[in-house]
């Protein structure tokens, strides 16, 4: 193969540059390799061959619009991290390989991670239509068709300083497919070595903020693009159309929590309504203590209902649906996890007002992490502001989740239902609902989201973990793919 490849990698040491450079240079591959520094930087490049290209930021629409413009190869790689790359055995060969066969756009691979010294695996995951969050794992070595970079370079109008690269994988999106090789073929160095459940609030950091509009203008401009972007247009909701016992549920699907179980139940029937309200605890079939306390529980308050269910088959999606669809369910249904408890004696009242005050179908309270002890810890309050009337049900489809706790107009629920999964079902339905129904929201803390060790989600291995990004990606293809068929007319039941 000729020299195919132009190649642009971030600024950083000199031993970490010519290290990376010298890695690219011996694939035989790279015709020119760039450095992309800020104005007033000047990196040390002697004997290395690599030339400086100016940016403002490597995730800058100006930094894009740079490297598409020079770029005279069929090929171009950006690379991410600062770190030194090590790319494996005729890996670019294989890129090269897979984009001319599939006409791809852009193609990414698995790698290896070199964590604190020791060389991890590290499998993706495949791009899809849903494949719509700004923090999708591409890993670091960024493979396109130089033809894909210019024309969607070329199609940008808006100036970002930190979308710029997502906007460009949407864009490039729109014309070409976007292939993923499941195979390992370079190393990277893992740098952030906190736990899954440390990463998963990131996006909603009020650090952040600057960060998540410019992502949501490239994902409503994408969506706008592609047909699947919705009017702020909303199905109105007959709150009084059915008769119910009880104004509100609780429902708090639980298996084995016996550490916490007391807690979250204490805090639902302390509460002060002028509502009646009840409470159904879904008991999955515990075996370490759980059963027993629930039933002490319910021997002393009839507003608890203790409801084992029949199947041993249910995640916690099929657990909720066992709740809702109880004759003694009330008109709305309310969700609190079985290891969190509610920050104050008045939040089920302030739910119940939110449906009547903001005619909505589904309601979306806000949080605040703690510790096991209760104690706050980062980032402190989760309120996800990002989701506004007019957008917040587009901007969905990017982010990975819509906000705690969650509270549902029963009867749209009892016809939508709730996928029987114990990861991603509220993301699901309040998918759907957000579809025609607007979704109300409760800006001050709700509930105290406790984060400890037995969390479902506190340390995932890669497995895991890009099996529940997969399955969130999927949704969201299914929800993208019925909001283009509504746009077109077509039957959204």
């Amino acid at each position: 193969m000729s020299r195919l490849i132009t190649c642009f990698i971030p600024v950083s040491d000199r031993e970490s540059m010519a290290s990376t450079i010298e890695a690219l240079r011996a694939t035989g591959l790279v015709s020119k390799i760039y450095v992309l520094a800020a104005d007033g930087q000047a990196p040390d490049l002697k004997g290395t061959g690599a030339e400086v290209l100016t940016v403002d930021a490597l995730t800058s629409t100006g930094a894009v619009k740079r490297m598409a413009g020079i770029s005279e190869t069929e090929y171009t790689v950006i690379y991410t991290k600062t770190f030194p790359l090590d790319p494996g055995s005729f890996a670019l060969n294989r890129m090269v390989q897979v984009c001319h066969d599939t006409g791809a756009g852009m193609v990414y691979s698995g790698y290896y991670e070199n964590k604190q010294g020791k060389l991890l695996p590290h499998p993706l995951i495949d791009y899809q239509q849903g494949s719509l969050r700004d923090d999708f794992g591409f890993g670091s070595l960024l493979f396109y068709r130089t033809e894909a970079l210019r024309k969607a370079a070329g199609s940008i109008s808006e100036e970002y300083l930190f979308a710029g690269l997502y906007d460009l994988r949407l864009k490039v999106s729109q014309g070409y497919p976007v292939i993923y090789i499941p195979e390992l073929l370079y190393t990277e160095v893992e740098t952030d070595t906190r736990k899954t459940g440390e990463k998963q609030f990131d996006y909603v950091d009020p650090r952040n903020r600057t960060v998540q509009i410019e992502m949501e203008k490239a994902c409503t401009s994408h969506l706008k693009k592609t047909g699947g972007w919705l009017k702020p247009d909303f199905r109105r909701v007959d709150l009084a159309c059915d008769k119910f016992d009880n104004e509100a549920s609780v429902i708090i699907p639980v298996r084995n929590r016996m550490k916490t179980i007391s807690d979250a139940v204490s805090s639902v029937l302390s509460q002060k309504t002028m509502c009646r309200f009840n409470l159904i605890v879904v008991d999955n079939h515990s075996t370490d203590g759980t059963t027993d306390i629930l039933k002490q529980f319910a021997a002393t308050d009839s507003r608890l209902i203790h409801h084992i269910p029949e199947r041993t088959d249910l995640g916690i999606g099929g657990c909720w649906n066992e709740g809702v669809f109880h004759e003694n369910c009330g008109r709305f249904a309310i969700q609190l996890d079985s290891d969190d408890i509610y920050i104050d004696n008045t939040v089920i009242q302030k739910i119940v007002d939110a449906f009547y005050e903001q005619n909505c179908a589904m309601v979306v309270g806000s949080y605040r992490m703690v510790n096991f002890n209760l104690e706050e810890i980062p980032p402190g309050i989760i309120d996800h502001r990002e989701w506004t009337p007019d957008n917040g049900r587009n901007n969905a489809l990017r982010i990975n989740g819509l906000g705690a706790p969650r509270a549902f107009f029963t009867p749209v629920l009892r016809k939508i239902r709730i996928p029987n999964v114990s990861y991603g079902e509220d993301y699901a339905v309040g998918l759907a609902i957000s579809r025609r129904y607007q979704i109300g929201r409760i800006y001050e803390p709700l509930y105290l989201c406790r984060r400890w060790e037995d969390n479902s989600d506190a340390e995932l291995d890669i497995a895991k973990m890009n099996a529940h990004n997969f399955y969130k990606d999927r949704i969201r293809t299914i929800e993208l793919m019925a909001r283009i068929r509504m746009n077109e007319g077509g039957e959204v039941a």
